[in-house]
């Protein structure tokens, strides 16, 4: 109607054509069966073939890695608001196994990558959806509708679509969520999500995804190391139950030793030591220690050995005892020395007294 006054109006068929078999040019939605052809050889933005080259796998990684991880997210976060509608719980390596081989296979078939939607499956299950078998009718749905309907899809108006967009857009953000987070979430999370949501709106989604979850990732290692404490415990009658040598203490070391924890808590131990002759550190409380730690424990270390002084571990776990095996750290006379329990290690002093 609006054409009629002057008035144009894009829709579907004026905006999009492709090109038939017989090498004329169909405006709209392809009414067959896409056909398989390497994704490479499809035509590029240019209408070109890409050139399948190292040149343009390093300019798609930056890319590829920002949808894989908008699309994991995505379909975890249907899978999650799903489970509360229905009371079940999902299976999140199932989830994201098969939407990886479904993104996997479709390029071949000219598609692109697709997540599960949180729109189209709530309606599903609101509909009276039970099992998977609804999704699978509801692809088929959409796949007669494309290849039958087709024709009468292209008389839809573009800004309809951008309308119908705009609302999937602002169920999908979930407002109501976002000011919740933003009143009582910490502050990271907040930060997190205000950063990527300028970035999405200042420059686009790969810079956003990829800026956020690196900020979440600094977080979380600044957290977790923050999380790794050491205290002197030497006063602890209840489980110290004899007396240290003079110039003793025992320190307790909790939480994980790694690369943004371990310099400075063996840092901390080798400052008590300033004053001391000998530490036992008593590790029950480190549930993890990579290279980063036992390089850290190696320093500390190489500097009692230099100024005479002495270390005791004791009730090591499995994983560091191992990560210790591996690295081949072993006693060493005079200067470190390790026991199963902190029982043993206080007592051994009974024994040199003897």
């Amino acid at each position: 109607m609006l054409a009629k006054f002057g008035h144009e109006v894009d829709t579907i068929g004026s905006r999009f054509s492709y090109l038939m078999p017989d090498g004329a040019i169909g405006m709209g939605i392809p009414p067959y069966l896409p056909e398989f052809q390497w994704p490479w050889q499809r035509p590029g933005p240019t209408g070109q073939p890409f050139e399948f080259s190292w040149a343009m796998i390093v300019s798609l990684l930056p890319s590829a890695f920002a949808i894989a991880m908008l699309g994991a997210i995505e379909s975890l976060l249907c899978a999650v608001v799903l489970d509360g509608m229905t009371g079940k719980r999902h299976s999140a390596n199932s989830e994201l196994l098969g939407q990886g081989l479904g993104n996997i296979i479709v390029p071949f078939f000219g598609g692109i990558t697709a997540t599960a939607a949180i729109a189209r499956s709530a309606a599903n299950f609101k509909a009276g959806a039970q099992s998977p078998i609804a999704a699978m009718i509801h692809a088929l749905v959409v796949l007669l509708a494309l290849v039958l309907l087709a024709p009468l899809l292209a008389y839809l108006p573009m800004p309809a679509m951008a309308a119908l967009l705009i609302v999937v857009a602002w169920n999908m953000s979930e407002a109501h969520k976002s000011l919740h987070l933003f009143r009582h979430a910490p502050i990271r999370d907040v930060s997190v999500l205000v950063t990527c949501l300028l970035l999405t709106v200042l420059f686009d989604m790969v810079i956003a995804i990829t800026t956020g979850v690196l900020l979440a990732c600094i977080l979380f290692v600044n957290e977790m190391a923050a999380m790794t404490r050491v205290t002197d415990i030497t006063g602890n009658k209840k489980m110290i139950d004899t007396r240290l040598p003079d110039r003793w203490a025992v320190l307790k070391i909790n939480g994980p030793l790694f690369f943004a924890a371990a310099d400075r808590a063996f840092g901390e131990v080798s400052g008590y030591m300033a004053s001391l002759d000998g530490v036992v550190l008593y590790m029950d409380g480190v549930t993890l220690l990579d290279s980063g730690g036992v390089s850290a424990l190696n320093k500390l270390t190489a500097y009692c050995a230099k100024e005479g002084k002495k270390i005791v571990i004791a009730d090591l776990q499995f994983q560091p005892l191992k990560t210790l095996s591996r690295a081949n750290v072993k006693p060493v006379t005079g200067v470190i020395s390790f026991y199963p329990t902190l029982n043993e290690a206080i007592h051994s002093f009974d024994d040199d007294r003897r």
